[in-house]
C-alpha cells in the first residue's frame, strides 16, 4: 500500500477538540509522533504523523472500538483539491490506484454538517460511476481486507483513504440507520436501541424473555420501550408518566419515587438509565449497583459539562474500572459517543454471558 501520513476522523460536529484530544493521546500512548489538524464545527479531524510512518500502521495499534468519539476513521491521501465538474472520476482512479491494495467494498463520507448534508445527493449520484470504474480496473473484491473511503468536503475537493474492514464502522460514516418507531413513547428509544446494536456483541444470548429490568429515570418510556420489545420484565422508575399504551401489556411496573433510593427485592439483569444529571452523579450510582450485586449488565448516558468535557468521560471511566475491580466485579466497560447521542456519551458494563 502507498504510504498515507494522515488519518482522517469523522465525528460530531461540536467534538472536534474531544475527538482529536482522545486520538493524540492514543497515537502518543502507541508511539506515533503526530500532530492534529481541525476546525471546529467541521465534522472532522485530521490526525498528521510528522515522520515517514504511514497512518494505517495505528489500525494495527490500535482499536476502532476503543475510540469514544470517533464515528469512523481511515487513512489518507493529501486531499485533492479542483476536481474538474465534468471529470471527476479520473484524478479520483489516480489517487486510488496509488493505494496499491484492492477493496472490499466503498464508503461515500461527508461531514455531518449542514453544509455536508448537502453532498447526500450528489453522493448517491455520483457512486455509480466510480464503482463502474473501480471493477472495470479489478479494484473491487470480496475477499479483500481494506475498505475504500472517500470524503468529500464539496463536490469539487476530497479525501481519498483505505480502512481495514474489521477495525472501523461498518456503516457509511459510523452512523447507523435506524427506523422511529410508530409506536415508541419517545425519540430516545433510538439511543438505547443504537448502543445495543453497538456494545453487545450477542444480542439473543443477553437479552430473553423473561429477563428482569430496572429503567432508572424511566418517563415517557422510550428506553423501557426497547426492553419489552425484548421480552424484558421492566421496573420503570421515575415521578413523571409513563406512556399509557406502554403500561397495558402488563411488562412494566412503574414507582413514581427518586432514581436515586429505589433498591430492587432483587438482582436484576439489565440496568439502563438516561437521567439529565451530573456524570459523577451517574457514575457513582451505577457502579453501586454493580458493588451491591443488584444487576449483571447497564447501559446508561452521562450528560457532559461544558467544558473539559475529554477529561470528564476519562474520569468517569477511570472510576468505574477503579471500583469494579476492587469489588472483584469482572466486566468489560466500553463507552462511545452515538450518532443518536447529542450532549452526551452512552456507556455499557458486561458481566459474562447470561
Amino acid at each position: 500500500m502507498s504510504i498515507c501520513t494522515r488519518l482522517l476522523l469523522l465525528c460530531r460536529p461540536g467534538f472536534e477538540k474531544e475527538c482529536a484530544g482522545e486520538i493524540i493521546d492514543a497515537a502518543n500512548a502507541a508511539g506515533f509522533p503526530a500532530y492534529i489538524q481541525t476546525n471546529d464545527n467541521s465534522g472532522y479531524v485530521l490526525l498528521i504523523g510528522t515522520s515517514e510512518q504511514d497512518t494505517s500502521e495505528l489500525f494495527k495499534l490500535l482499536q476502532f472500538g476503543d475510540l469514544i468519539f470517533t464515528r469512523q476513521w481511515f487513512s489518507v491521501l493529501p486531499k485533492l483539491d479542483n476536481l474538474p465538474e465534468k471529470n471527476r472520476i479520473d484524478p479520483l482512479m489516480t489517487a486510488i490506484k496509488k493505494l496499491k491494495t484492492s477493496f472490499h467494498d466503498s464508503h461515500f463520507n461527508y461531514a455531518d454538517t449542514n453544509e455536508g448534508k448537502s453532498l447526500s445527493r450528489f453522493c448517491k449520484q455520483f457512486k455509480p460511476h466510480l464503482l463502474t470504474a473501480l471493477k472495470k480496473q479489478q479494484l473491487l473484491s470480496a475477499h479483500a481486507s481494506q475498505r475504500l473511503h472517500i470524503l468529500f468536503l464539496d463536490s469539487q475537493n476530497a479525501y481519498v483513504g483505505t480502512a481495514p474492514v474489521e477495525n472501523s464502522a461498518s456503516n457509511p460514516m459510523g452512523i447507523p440507520r435506524l427506523r422511529m418507531p410508530s409506536s415508541a413513547p419517545s425519540r430516545s428509544t433510538l439511543k438505547l436501541e443504537e448502543a445495543i446494536h453497538w456494545f453487545v456483541p450477542d444480542e439473543q444470548q443477553y437479552f430473553k424473555a423473561g429477563m428482569s429490568a430496572v429503567d432508572l429515570g424511566a418517563a415517557p418510556g422510550g428506553w423501557t420501550w426497547q426492553l419489552t420489545k425484548r421480552g424484558l420484565l421492566v421496573s420503570a422508575i421515575d415521578n413523571g408518566p409513563m406512556d399509557e399504551d406502554l403500561m397495558r401489556d402488563g411488562m412494566v411496573e412503574h414507582y413514581r419515587t427518586d432514581a436515586f433510593k429505589f433498591m430492587p427485592d432483587k438482582p436484576v439483569d439489565w440496568l439502563v438509565c438516561d437521567m439529565v444529571e451530573r456524570p459523577h452523579l451517574v457514575t457513582q450510582l451505577i457502579i453501586g449497583w454493580f458493588k451491591r450485586k443488584q444487576c449483571k449488565n447497564a447501559i446508561f448516558n452521562l450528560k457532559l459539562p461544558m467544558k473539559k468535557r475529554l477529561k470528564t468521560v476519562q474520569e468517569c471511566k477511570a472510576l468505574i474500572e477503579q471500583e469494579l475491580a476492587n469489588s472483584n466485579v469482572s466486566c468489560t466497560i466500553r463507552m462511545k459517543q452515538l450518532y443518536h447521542d447529542r450532549e452526551e456519551i452512552t456507556a455499557c458494563i458486561l458481566t459474562a454471558k447470561l
